[in-house]
């Protein structure tokens, strides 16, 4: 089939060039010319496992390429992706839809016979009917079925979310289209992925209520450890009690600094604003947002804590600055609000990220970045360990020992065992777990 896919940023490149994967002849728009300049030089914006490989591989094959010219590519299209950004508008936390909006005009000008305008972007409820509705209005001869398909792809590991998907939910209200979407996704359907075909409205509050229940799921893990550290109980341990009930699961139940990325923060609160718009208020929503936001600055007070309560004119080394690891993504990290409460203390911070630092030069001021971890911790009275990145999870102690100025370690996402890390003569903190290191 000949696609389009309206968009090259994180869910536009990685949905393109897996379709592209599939045999589809697929071409990426983008409206910035510098994007599609560095991708046809082979240059990917973002950092994904895998990713720069599948690309080279399937424009080497002729069925991937790039473009700034929504004109030819949506006119030669059976259909048409958006796949545009929706961040959080800047005032009231509703979802910003200009992108979304914007495209659907310009793919109303310049499409021809039967296309299926399908949204991949992250929208609320009713964000279909308005692009038909703008479609219809631009170009009345227009012959289109306008569809939700949102996407459900982990940061990381986007590329194997995309192969081997839990379900695609797939909203029309325009039976045509079955279909189509049928066809664009048969490589996955014969492999038994689940489809599950439903209205437009509803696939595109799944894409929400989802979200909204793995952010409630990693808040309501980290109030637990919160009660653990003042009952003396352990949260590893905990979440494995609860997690092994099947209701339950285990995934999504590890305790640490709260959620951040470019879904979960932007996502929940767009649903919150959407249920207010509807008079149905989801205050466990509304409450899980305003926990996660406080939760992150008093990670950074737990730090201040676990060095004696006073960090003016003292180093705090943080590794990981990415809200997840394997990624370049640095949106809502809770290593902005960590070091920016370190600052506000008195503290000189230096950091480390495998991927994240050219990104978070952009976002953090007055941060020193190493070379490695060892280059962090040099100097420093203690370090913190914010996103667990694998290279963090073997740490040479007696070298870091002998560079920084006090052995104190701070673990924000329990990658390590107390008795582990005091045997070298540290003093750690952990998340949830007991103070004095009883754990089997």
């Amino acid at each position: 089939m000949h696609i389009t896919m309206i968009g090259s940023g994180y869910v536009g490149l990685v949905s393109g060039v897996c379709f592209a994967d599939f045999g589809h002849d697929v071409i990426c728009v983008d409206k910035d010319v510098g994007k599609i300049e560095a991708l046809l030089k082979g240059e990917i914006p973002i950092f994904e496992p895998g990713l720069e490989q599948l690309v080279a591989d399937n424009v080497r094959a002729g069925r991937l390429s790039f473009s700034t010219d929504v004109e030819t590519s949506v006119a030669a299209s059976d259909v048409v992706f958006i796949a545009v950004g929706t961040p959080s508008r800047r005032g009231d936390g509703h979802a910003d839809l200009s992108y979304v909006y914007a495209a659907a005009r310009e793919i109303a000008e310049h499409v021809k016979g039967f296309t299926v305008i399908v949204t991949k972007s992250t929208v609320p409820v009713g964000t279909g009917d308005e692009v038909e509705r703008i479609i219809r209005e631009t170009n009345p001869d227009a012959d289109v079925a306008v569809v939700s398909n949102p996407e459900f792809l982990r940061e990381g590991a986007a590329i194997e979310d995309f192969k081997r998907p839990d379900r695609i939910v797939i909203g029309l209200n325009d039976d045509r289209a079955r279909g189509v979407m049928t066809e664009v996704y048969r490589p996955l359907y014969l492999n038994q992925a689940p489809l599950l075909f439903t209205a437009r409205r509803t696939s595109e509050l799944i894409k929400y209520a989802a979200n909204a229940f793995l952010a409630m799921k990693i808040t309501f893990i980290n109030e637990i450890a919160d009660l653990c550290e003042k009952v003396g109980a352990n949260v590893q341990e905990v979440s494995r009690g609860i997690g092994l009930d099947g209701r339950i699961g285990s995934k999504f139940l590890h305790a640490g600094p709260g959620y951040g990325g470019s879904c979960f923060p932007k996502d929940t609160l767009a649903l919150a604003k959407t249920a207010q718009d509807f008079d149905s208020p989801v205050r466990l929503i509304e409450t899980t947002i305003s926990i996660n936001d406080n939760r992150k600055r008093a990670m950074g007070r737990k730090v201040i804590a676990a060095m004696g309560g006073d960090i003016r004119g003292k180093t705090v080394a943080v590794l990981g600055l990415t809200f997840k690891p394997n990624t370049d993504d640095m949106r809502d990290s809770p290593a902005i609000s960590v070091i920016q409460t370190l600052q506000d203390g008195g503290a000189t911070v230096t950091g480390y990220d495998p991927e994240g630092m050219d990104n978070a030069r952009q976002l953090i001021n007055d941060v020193t970045y190493a070379d490695d971890a060892y280059g962090a911790a040099r100097g420093a009275d203690a370090l913190v360990i914010v996103t667990e990145w694998n290279q963090f999870r073997a740490l040479d102690f007696a070298r870091l020992k002998s560079v920084m100025n006090a052995p104190v370690l701070v673990d924000l996402r329990n990658i390590y065992r107390h008795d582990e890390v005091t045997k070298h003569g540290f003093v750690y903190t952990s998340i949830g777990r007991p103070m004095n290191g009883a754990e089997l």
